[in-house]
């Protein structure tokens, strides 16, 4: 790759707080390199159809607390298509973009690799509240949907105790757990469902009957979002516990709001680890952070990589529950 001049940037997937940091953090190192910086609308749908428009220092100023994105972002079936990929390859060609950086997840990851594979030069930086990309330790978004997420378990646990219920409450996460694992030990929650680890609902229920044996006059439960069925579940632990027993369904509440501080340090170093790649030439990465590390790996070794959930942790919650 010659030195790259033009780069765009977009956000694509579900929004998480930290992308509006990130895409300062792109912009204004790029802009300290004298690199012109392009800034694509609603994702890759937005890069289809040419809603771009060149960025300057102030177009990203204030935005650093901000939650969601400023660029926005959509759903784009056609760039799942090859004729797609290539309208889309064609129109950074127009633009004379030199890279794209892609803010997002998985998915957007994968539209990305694509997109490398028809030519156009990429940098992921992964900001997911799943936290579920497994080549990174860290996703932006990831600790301010848990502080989000906690906050309301804080004050729904404080009605539980008061009118003596159990409650279930689910957290987003889909098919992965991390949100629920973190929250509950934060929360002091009495049980904790993810896809990860295999439950028994009669073992929850035989629980809840003998802590109530014991004086104990509320339980918390948190489901993360991929076992589903909260509201059912809740009604079945009613009838047979005779304990009243509410769900609450957190939902996309925990992508919004303000990011937190380790949200906006965390996308100012991605941010700016992308733009020195692009500096150096280098392509075709996605920035992760490992193992208390910024680094950086291929994009198609980043979307081999796999990550579980962390057993002692799971072992550690178990056991502060009881």
């Amino acid at each position: 790759m010659s030195k790259t001049k033009t780069i765009g940037i977009l956000t694509s997937g579900g929004d998480a707080p930290g992308m509006n940091a990130a895409i300062r953090a792109v912009t204004r190192c790029a802009l300290s390199y004298d690199m012109k910086v392009l800034g694509i609308q609603r994702g890759y749908r937005g890069l289809l159809n040419g809603e771009i428009n060149k960025m300057s220092a102030r177009d990203v100023s204030d935005i650093i607390q901000r939650g969601g994105t400023v660029l926005q972002t959509a759903r784009c079936k056609e760039f799942t298509t090859p004729e797609g990929v290539k309208r889309a390859a064609d129109m950074a060609s127009l633009y004379g973009m030199d890279t794209l950086v892609v803010i997002g997840g998985d998915g957007s990851f994968r539209g990305a690799r694509d997109l490398s594979n028809s030519g156009v030069p990429v940098i992921g930086i992964p900001a997911t509240i799943d936290n579920d990309i497994g080549c990174s330790d860290y996703t932006l978004g990831y600790d301010t949907a848990m502080n989000t997420a906690m906050d309301a378990i804080d004050k729904i646990r404080d009605t539980a105790t008061s009118h003596e219920r159990c409650n279930l409450i689910e957290v987003m996460g889909r098919s992965a757990g991390y949100i629920a694992l973190n929250v509950a030990i934060a929360s002091g929650a009495e049980k904790l469902l993810i896809p990860e680890k295999d439950f028994e609902l009669d073992d929850i229920i035989r629980n809840i009957i003998d802590g109530r044996n014991r004086g104990k006059k509320h339980y918390i439960l948190i489901v993360a979002e991929g076992i589903g069925g909260s509201t059912e579940m809740a009604k079945v632990i009613e009838e047979k516990t005779g304990m009243e027993t509410r769900a609450t369904i957190l939902g996309h509440m925990q992508r919004g709001g303000s990011p937190s501080l380790r949200d906006r340090v965390m996308a100012s170093r991605m941010g700016y680890h992308a733009v020195e790649l692009i500096n150096e030439g280098i392509g075709n990465r996605v920035v992760v952070f490992k193992n208390g590390v910024t680094t950086d790996i291929d994009i198609n070794e980043a979307l081999n990589t796999t990550k579980t959930i962390d057993e002692k942790a799971l072992d550690m919650a178990a056991r502060l529950s009881i």
